[in-house]
């Protein structure tokens, strides 16, 4: 895991980024910058539960292209999810938590993601680790409000005005931040379509 401090405000910003592109990078520059964050771990994981592996390029692979197109020092690219054999989201947010005490995350996830969160595993586990900042993108601004999470979830839900200081938030809190939406997709790229 990367070096923090105590008092720190840190974005966990995963994916399985096959391959990661000007997409990702605009989603994390807007996450460090609308939530006030001291850094961004950009984490490659082994691979999404939910999805097939028979396209992953290899994990060394999207390291070495997630650190070529992050210019900000304050993102760091790392992959120890592979290191500590975590599989689920769940999982790494409470190894996280152990190993850092005092420091104050923020979980951070593009809004299409929503739609399916209620797919992962012990999402709710995951609503009560950590504060979520729910960035726009493209098609996606309308389906997080139908969502069964931001149902579930909807008295937790924090004003967009606060998000610089969700990460200090108290778990369950959410957010959902407009901005700048980039229409770069890992699927379209890797069909030859991006």
């Amino acid at each position: 895991m990367p070096h923090v401090e105590k008092g720190m405000q840190v974005g966990l910003f995963g994916g399985s980024f096959n391959p990661p592109h000007a997409g990702h990078v605009l989603v994390a520059e807007i996450a460090l910058r609308r939530l006030a964050l001291d850094q961004l771990w950009w984490m490659v994981t082994p691979g999404n539960p939910l999805k097939s592996t028979r396209e992953l390029a290899p994990l060394e692979e999207r390291i070495a292209r997630s650190e070529a197109i992050t210019r900000n020092p304050r993102i760091k690219v790392t992959a120890f999810e592979a290191a500590h054999h975590v599989r689920y989201t769940a999982d790494t947010l409470a190894l996280v938590r152990a190993r850092n005490p005092g420091v104050d995350f923020v979980w951070i996830m593009g809004a299409d993601s929503l739609r399916d969160f209620h797919r992962w595993e012990r999402w709710r586990d995951i609503m009560m680790t950590f504060p979520i900042a729910v960035i726009d993108r493209p098609g996606a601004t309308l389906s997080f409000l139908s969502s069964v999470v931001a149902r579930s979830f909807d008295h937790a839900r924090v004003d967009e005005m606060n998000a610089p200081r969700l990460a200090r938030m108290k778990a369950p809190a959410w957010t959902f931040i407009h901005g700048p939406r980039s229409t770069l997709s890992s699927t379209a790229i890797r069909n030859g379509r991006g």
